[in-house]
C-alpha cells in the first residue's frame, strides 16, 4: 500500500509532545489511527536520542498476556527508564480489561508521555471524562480527505471527474489497494459491518438489528437534509417498521457516538438560540453510502454539502446550520475569533440558482466573511462582497 503522510495530524502530535495530558486518538475503524501513531513513533526515534518508547499493540498476539490492567501496569513499570524520556503508546487499548485503571495510575505518576488509540465504540468522546480522571486531549482522526485522496492517486484539480470519483470511492485508504470497484466496495462494506454489527451492537446490546439497518439506510439516503426523530419514526412506521421516537433517538445517538454520523444542530441567527425541532446528520465518509446504497437517489449537491461539512470538522471548526427568518444558511463555521457563513451548491450556472444560493448570505447583516462554495470549475470571484469559490479548489487549499 502506498503511504501518504497525514501531515496535519502528525504536526499536532508533534506539538503535543511532552505535554502532561493523556493524548487520545479517536475515530472510525480503519481511518488510519494505527498508521498515524507508527509515523509519530518514527519521528520521535529520528529526532530524540533520549526517548524510551514503550509500544503495545493489543491487536498483536505478542501482547496477549497484558490484557489485564495489572499485567499492563507491571509491564510498563518494568520498561520504564528513569534516565530517559518515557513515551507510552498503546494501540487498541479497549482489548485490555479495565485499562483505565492503569492509564490513570501512570498518568498520576507524571513519568510517562501517554498516547492511546482504540476502537470507535470503546473510546467515545462522551465516555472520555468518565474513563480518565486526569487531563486528556482528544485527537479525532477522519478517513482520507479529498486532498489526501488526490495525493494518493497523484490527481490534481484538472483531473477529469476527480471530485465525483471521491464521492463514490470515499476516504478509506485500505480500499484503494483493490483494482476492481467490486472489491473496493466489499472492503467498505466490511468496515461498515465491523462498525455497526460488532462495535455498536455489542457495546449497546442492540437487539433490533433490522431497525438499526433501516435507520442507517435512511440517514445515508438523507444526508444534508433536515430531519427529526419524530419524522424518521413516522416514515419507518409507514414502511412497516414498528418503532418509536425514543428508540430512534437512542440509535441515532449510538451511530453518532461511534463516529458513523455527525449531528449538526440548527441555530436561529437573529434570535441567537439553538432550535430543537430538527437537525442535520452528515455521514463520516461517502464511501459508505455508495457501497451500501449505490447511486440510488444520488444528489450531488447534498453529497458536496456532506463533504464540506466533514472537511470543516476536519479543519477544527465548530459548526451549526444557520436559520435567518425563512432562509437557511448551510453552515456557520466558528473557530476562535473566526466566523464564516457558507453556502454549498452543485451547479450555479443558471441565474435563478445563483440568486437562490446567494439570498441567505445577503440577508445576514454582519461583517463576517460569507462564501458560496460551488462546483464552478473557475477561479474565485466576488459578488456583492460574497466570495464564490470552486469546490475542488477549496478542498485542496
Amino acid at each position: 500500500m502506498k503511504y501518504i503522510e497525514r501531515q496535519n495530524y502528525l504536526e499536532r502530535l508533534k506539538r503535543l509532545r511532552n505535554t502532561p495530558d493523556i493524548k487520545i486518538i479517536t475515530g472510525l475503524r480503519r481511518a488510519g489511527k494505527s498508521e498515524l501513531i507508527k509515523a509519530y513513533m518514527d519521528w520521535i526515534i529520528a529526532n530524540e536520542s533520549n526517548a524510551n518508547i514503550i509500544y503495545i499493540d493489543f491487536a498483536d498476539l505478542k501482547y496477549d498476556d497484558l490484557k489485564s490492567y495489572k499485567m499492563l501496569n507491571d509491564y510498563c513499570e518494568k520498561l520504564y527508564n528513569a534516565d530517559k524520556s518515557n513515551v507510552l503508546i498503546i494501540d487498541e487499548i479497549q482489548l485490555c480489561n479495565k485499562f483505565e485503571l492503569t492509564i490513570n495510575r501512570l498518568y498520576n505518576s507524571h513519568r510517562f508521555d501517554i498516547y492511546i488509540t482504540g476502537s470507535n465504540a470503546f473510546l467515545l468522546s462522551s465516555d472520555l471524562s468518565t474513563l480518565f480522571t486526569g487531563r486528556y486531549i482528544e485527537i479525532p482522526v477522519y478517513p482520507f480527505s479529498f486532498a489526501e485522496y488526490c495525493r494518493y492517486y497523484d490527481y490534481t484539480e484538472k483531473t477529469p471527474n476527480v471530485l465525483d470519483s471521491y464521492v463514490s470511492d470515499g476516504g478509506f485508504v485500505g480500499s484503494y489497494v483493490y483494482r476492481e470497484k467490486e472489491d473496493q466496495l466489499a472492503y467498505i462494506k466490511d468496515v461498515y459491518n465491523t462498525v455497526i454489527k460488532r462495535d455498536l451492537v455489542d457495546k449497546y446490546s442492540i437487539k433490533e438489528l433490522s431497525l438499526l439497518d433501516s435507520l442507517t439506510d435512511y440517514l445515508m439516503d438523507n444526508i444534508s437534509n433536515l430531519t427529526s426523530t419524530n419524522k424518521i419514526t413516522s416514515i419507518l412506521k409507514n414502511n412497516g417498521t414498528d418503532t418509536n421516537h425514543i428508540t430512534i433517538g437512542n440509535y441515532i445517538k449510538y451511530l453518532c457516538s461511534g463516529f458513523m454520523f455527525y449531528k449538526i444542530k440548527r441555530y436561529d441567527i437573529k434570535g441567537k438560540k439553538y432550535l430543537e425541532t430538527s437537525d442535520k446528520y452528515y455521514l463520516s465518509d461517502l464511501g459508505f453510502r455508495y457501497a451500501l446504497l449505490g447511486s440510488r437517489n444520488m444528489d450531488y449537491g447534498r453529497a458536496y454539502e456532506n463533504i464540506v461539512a466533514i472537511e470543516l470538522l476536519r479543519r477544527k471548526y465548530d459548526l451549526y446550520v444557520g436559520k435567518l427568518y425563512q432562509k437557511e444558511i448551510n453552515f456557520v463555521a466558528i473557530k476562535q475569533n473566526e466566523k464564516i457563513c457558507i453556502q454549498v451548491s452543485d451547479n450555479i450556472s443558471s441565474e435563478e440558482t445563483l440568486h437562490r444560493e446567494l439570498a441567505p448570505l445577503k440577508a445576514i447583516r454582519d461583517a463576517y466573511p460569507k462564501i458560496l462554495i460551488a462546483n464552478t470549475g473557475h477561479k474565485d470571484f466576488d459578488i456583492e462582497g460574497i466570495k464564490v469559490i470552486d469546490l475542488t479548489h477549496w478542498l485542496l487549499s
